[in-house]
Order: structure tokens, then C-alpha cells, then sequence
């Protein structure tokens, strides 16, 4: 069971992540009547034709879909998926207030470009953050899960595919500027280009926030306090430990070695505490490609009927 620590830091940062995603959108994205995919781009489209508010659209279709999900689907959307819609829905009302307005003026005349390029990143790893902890801001993943329970297909291209119409459904609803200005036709499409922009670099920076979250080092440890070593480490580090017997070829000296793999976001952590407890060990880091079982990733490769078969 959890610490009651490690759930409040899981909390912190799933509020960290949804502030800066509301950030994104209220920074760079709504002060330039910008769009985006999911809940949120068509709460910006039904705010900018009909004026009703981002955070109350954002609200009501997700509550609705969670709804929607949990019949279908089953009670599977945990307290941080809810609690991650509450607090998306309130930093989005938040942040459009407090921030000044010549703060954003000052952006809002910069490029378009620059600025869907921002919000796109700011809203990217705003989602990462709150993935990496497990909370989810609903939304269109959950039309993804519900159409895949019925239909064969991938939740990320289902995604993909709600992105793109609901992007491209802004074109058939007025849209009218912060002056009160309806936007002319040919600035809509150009919108419609954003927008895609935004939903590209959103989805490229959750990848590289997850990956980069997620990847893992494998650390070799030389040591003469092997078991004073493997102890700090398994017991109070709280990682996997295997002790290699080793020769030095040179020296003909029996030796063992500690291997450790470990996320590389704690590998500052693992070089204290061999710091701590031997300054003069040696060791060797490495990346690797993936880590499967105990604690890490799963293996998700499905095996073909044929591929094995009985003799």
C-alpha cells in the first residue's frame, strides 16, 4: 500500500500538469481564438461562436462522458481521472482571470505559429505530467475506449480521428474575435491549419515526456562493500538488486558486482546513496532499449494462434 506521502506528491503533480495545461490554452491558444482536439478545442469552438465559457463545456462533456464510459465500460476511471477533470475544469476558469492582460497581449503579438507552437507544448506536457501519474483528463480517450470495445481499432488513431473532426467542425460554426469581430472565412481555415499544428505538437511533446519518464538505466557497481551496498539499495532505496560473481582478469581477483536497473529520473538518487556509502566505487551507466515485468512495463506484443504450435 501507498504512503500517504507518496499519494499527495502523486496529486501535486497531476495539479502541477493540469495548471499547465490551462496555462497553455489561456496563455496562447483562446487570447488568439486558437482550436485544438479533445473536450477542450471544442469548448474554445462553442466559446468563441455562442460565448459560453471553456471551463463549463469542458465540465459538463466530461462529466457526461465519464458517465457514458462507466456504463459501458465499467467503474475502471480511478479518483485521479476525476480528480484530474475537476481541477482541469477549475485552472481553466483560473488562469483566464489571473493573468494580466497585457501578459497576454504581449504574446498574442508574436506569430501565430509561435504561439500554437507554445500551447501546444505547454498543453503536451501538462497531459504527461498528469499521465505519468496515473490521472487522465477524460475526454476524447474515453470516446476512444468505448468505440474500441465495439469496433477493432487503435485508441490512438480513434483519438486522432476525433481530433482531426472535431478541428475541422470549427469551420462550420461562426467565430467571432476578442473585439466582438466575426472572423472572416479565410482566417478560419488558417485556424483549422493551428489547430492541426497544436494537436501534433501536444501529441509529440506528451511522447517525449512519457519516454523520457519511462526510460530506464542499468547501472554496474564495482564496490569492495557489496552487501553494506545491496542492502542500502534494496531496502532502502527500494530497487531490485542482483549480486554478479566476477573476476578481474588483470588483478585474478574474485569480485562481485552489483547490478541495478533502475528509471533514469532516479539515478541521481542511486549515485548518492553509492556516494554515501563508498566515494570510491566504480561504475558503468547505460540506457537501455526497454524493461519488461517487475515493476516496469508490460509486455504488450499479442501471439498469433500460429505461431506456436503443438508437436
Amino acid at each position: 500500500m501507498k504512503s500517504w506521502i507518496t499519494v499527495v506528491k502523486e496529486y501535486l503533480v497531476i495539479t502541477m500538469g493540469v495548471t499547465l495545461y490551462a496555462l497553455g490554452w489561456a496563455m496562447f491558444l483562446t487570447p488568439n481564438s486558437m482550436i485544438g482536439g479533445g473536450v477542450t478545442g471544442f469548448a474554445a469552438i462553442l466559446e468563441y461562436a455562442f460565448r459560453i465559457p471553456i471551463p463549463l463545456t469542458y465540465f459538463i462533456l466530461n462529466i457526461l462522458l465519464l458517465l457514458i464510459g462507466t456504463r459501458i465500460l465499467g467503474t475502471g476511471f480511478g479518483a485521479k481521472t476525476i480528480y484530474a477533470i475537476i481541477m482541469t475544469s477549475v485552472m481553466l476558469a483560473v488562469t483566464k482571470e489571473i493573468i494580466p492582460i497585457d501578459f497576454v497581449d504581449e504574446f498574442s503579438q508574436d506569430s501565430k505559429i509561435v504561439c500554437t507552437v507554445l500551447g501546444g507544448i505547454m498543453a503536451g506536457v501538462g497531459i504527461g505530467l498528469s499521465m505519468s501519474q496515473g490521472g487522465s483528463t477524460g475526454g476524447t480517450d474515453i470516446i476512444a475506449l468505448v468505440w474500441c470495445k465495439f469496433r477493432h481499432a487503435s485508441p490512438g488513431k480513434v483519438i486522432l480521428i476525433i481530433d482531426i473532426i472535431i478541428i475541422l467542425s470549427s469551420l462550420l460554426f461562426p467565430s467571432f474575435d476578442k473585439n466582438g469581430n466575426i472572423m472572416p472565412y479565410p482566417e478560419k481555415v488558417a485556424i483549422v491549419v493551428y489547430g492541426l499544428m497544436q494537436v501534433t505538437v501536444c501529441g509529440y511533446a506528451i511522447d517525449l515526456y512519457i519516454s523520457g519518464s519511462k526510460q530506464s538505466v542499468q547501472v554496474f557497481i564495482f564496490t569492495k562493500k557489496v552487501s553494506e551496498m545491496a542492502d542500502a539499495i534494496a531496502f532502502d532505496m527500494k530497487r531490485g538488486v542482483t549480486v554478479i560473481p566476477a573476476k578481474g582478469w588483470y588483478s585474478k581477483e574474485e569480485k562481485n558486482v552489483i547490478m541495478v536497473v533502475t528509471r533514469k529520473v532516479d539515478l541521481n538518487l542511486l549515485l548518492r546513496y553509492v556516494k554515501t556509502i563508498d566515494p570510491d566505487a566504480f561504475l558503468s551507466v547505460s540506457s537501455v532499449m526497454g524493461v519488461y515485468g517487475q515493476g516496469f512495463d508490460t509486455i504488450k506484443v499479442k501471439s498469433k494462434k500460429n505461431d506456436y504450435k503443438k508437436s
